[in-house]
């Protein structure tokens, strides 16, 4: 049997363990990631040569060091308080409820371009449960909106979450080429045209119940140095962005020394190390791991001619429709990433887009934006589609609200129709 017929036959098992068991999806990677090394050692490769090759070519070190140190400002900015304190101005400027839960899930998505989409639903869901309470509403509907909207917009910068540094990486994009790309609209605008249509979606749902205004107790800042850290990050790698472009190892050393700092401050601050580790320990250092397996595997995908197999019958199947290709492209990714991890996904489906373009004439924006909106947006179908879903019916348990998987259907699937298609459209429109 030819090697990389057992590759194919590893990366399946892994897939299929990530379905089974998702709490274990970084070790069946990493397991996936040195049983392909085995192989490729039994087929008369050196195995120190390819644990070199993986360290050095295969894993991509800037991505990894952007999630990590961004993940720890974005825990710093959710202790500083800042994003309650606005949602409490949001609250308060608003003339009845309804608008005010609206602007509450509008400013959900704005920051999870900036944090992490868990983070993001985890500081925002004590303050949608008091306006639930206060409101004598069921939670379950304004939950569901903080994690489709804080997933939606994951996708509109380089920093909202690991799909989108993937495609950054693949693409050669840095942090400004996700708002204007060759003179062109780029991937922020399409997830805003997403957004619009996400906000009238909600606020539909939510206008018969803004009659009141509410009255609420303001939180205050604790300190806007976690908020200057964010900001300083943002610049950071817009200017890397400018003089290098696309992912650079000086992206990945801003936002670690960042990072760094803004520990150290941390540790000033509350006077004690041990508070700042359980900070490091705390973080989504699972998925990191699961990207560095996932990497790996990918990597001997590529090596072994499956990647250039898959998309050669992609184009059998297409063959000159550009915009069947695109539709295809659009509405399985997001059938597919409802129930299976965007992450190796978009790895392995990024160079197949890329060449069905290539095979078509196009511009690979074109079918590689199609493939990151599908994607990434395709996670809001159902409870389980991304970790901020999960994490959202979580929170409504332990309140004692229990949410089937019909009724996430119910909001999940319109609202994940809508706007997936708007961005689609938008992207049709733009880079066609």
């Amino acid at each position: 049997m030819e090697i990389k017929w057992i590759i194919l036959g590893i990366a399946v098992l892994m897939y299929a363990l990530i379905v089974i068991f998702p709490e274990k999806k970084s070790f069946a990677a990493c397991g996936a990631a040195l049983a392909m090394i085995v192989v490729r050692t039994a087929g008369g490769e050196q195995f120190f040569g390819l644990l070199t090759e993986a360290l050095e070519e295969l894993i991509n070190w800037e991505v990894l060091m952007i999630f990590v140190g961004s993940l720890v400002i974005a825990e710093l900015f959710i202790y500083s308080r800042a994003p309650a304190v606005i949602a409490d101005a949001l609250v308060d400027k608003s003339p009845n409820a309804g608008i005010a839960i609206v602007l509450i899930l509008i400013m959900t998505g704005i920051i999870s371009a900036f944090v992490e989409n868990v983070a993001t639903v985890l500081v925002m869901a004590p303050i949608a449960m008091a306006l639930c309470s206060k409101l004598k509403m069921n939670p379950s509907c304004f939950m569901v909106g903080l994690a489709v909207m804080a997933n939606l917009q994951g996708t509109a910068t380089l920093v909202g979450d690991p799909p989108s540094m993937i495609f950054a990486n693949y693409a050669g994009y840095g942090f400004n080429d996700f708002f204007i790309y060759n003179g062109k609209l780029s991937i922020f605008f399409f997830v805003q045209a997403g957004m619009i249509v996400g906000a009238l979606f909600f606020y539909r749902i939510f206008a018969k119940d803004g009659g009141q205004k509410i009255d609420i107790e303001k939180e205050k800042i604790i300190s806007l140095a976690p908020s200057w850290f964010l900001i300083l990050m943002i610049a950071g790698l817009a200017a890397a962005s400018f003089i290098y472009g696309g992912i650079s190892l000086a992206s990945g050393l801003i936002v670690i020394i960042l990072a760094v700092l803004g520990l150290l401050w941390y540790w000033i601050r509350e006077k004690s190390m041990s508070k700042a580790f359980e900070i490091v320990k705390g973080l989504d250092w699972d998925t990191a791991f699961f990207l560095i397996g996932i990497f790996v595997v990918v990597g001997a995908v590529s090596q072994a001619g499956l990647l250039q197999d898959f998309a050669a019958l992609l184009s059998h199947i297409i063959g000159a429709n550009v915009l069947l290709g695109f539709i295809l492209i659009v509405a399985v990714s997001t059938v597919i990433s409802g129930f299976v991890d965007n992450v190796p996904y978009i790895i392995v489906m990024l160079p197949v887009a890329a060449s069905l373009a290539g095979d078509l004439s196009l511009k690979p924006e074109l079918y590689m934006f199609g493939l990151l909106v599908g994607s990434c947006m395709g996670g809001n179908l159902t409870p389980f589609g991304a970790s901020a879903n999960v994490v959202s019916v979580g929170i409504l348990r332990k309140q004692g609200v229990k949410m089937a998987f019909s009724q996430w259907l119910k909001i999940g699937l319109p609202f994940t129709l809508l706007t997936t298609a708007a961005s689609a459209v938008f992207i049709w429109l733009v880079w066609r």
